[in-house]
């Protein structure tokens, strides 16, 4: 069976030690509403989104420059029947070098058609990953939620 988690992969115009600075200032790509530390193992923080969204993230895997792995340990999400289909999902980004160019494969893993949110959740995944953090990688200038 094909794995049906959403992914996307994005190429950016730097090395993998900037990509991964940038992923990890998830104020500057995600949200400014975030309340912990996301920068080492272990760090948890919540983000929030109004009265729609609020999740946990903590950082189980760290390895430099290459892949960084959150799990969500507590989740509520407002707009469907079961506000917790977030919680124990991982939030995975690798990254490869590739002629002097990151390759970021972005991997919500538990995110998948069948769960309510898939729509609405993979939609906002796209857009802070192909835009705002793209952008900001890219440009300096990220698009996150304020």
């Amino acid at each position: 069976m094909q794995n049906q988690d959403y992914t996307t992969t994005i190429l950016v115009p730097t090395n993998e030690a900037h990509a991964f600075q940038q992923i990890n200032d998830v104020t500057k790509w995600w949200t400014h509403n975030l309340k912990g530390a996301s920068y080492q193992l272990f760090d948890e923080f919540t983000v929030y989104f109004g009265d729609v969204h609020i999740s946990t993230q903590k950082i189980i895997e760290l390895i430099p420059n290459k892949k960084i792995v959150w799990e969500v340990i507590s989740s509520q999400i407002n707009f469907v029947d079961n506000k917790q289909e977030w919680t124990n999902t991982k939030i995975i980004f690798e990254l490869t070098e590739i002629n002097e160019k990151t390759s970021i494969q972005f991997t919500h893993q538990g995110l998948i058609p069948a769960i309510a949110c898939y729509k609405d959740c993979s939609n906002a995944w796209k857009d802070y990953i192909e835009n705002s953090l793209f952008n900001l990688i890219s440009n300096g200038k990220g698009n996150p939620t304020v």
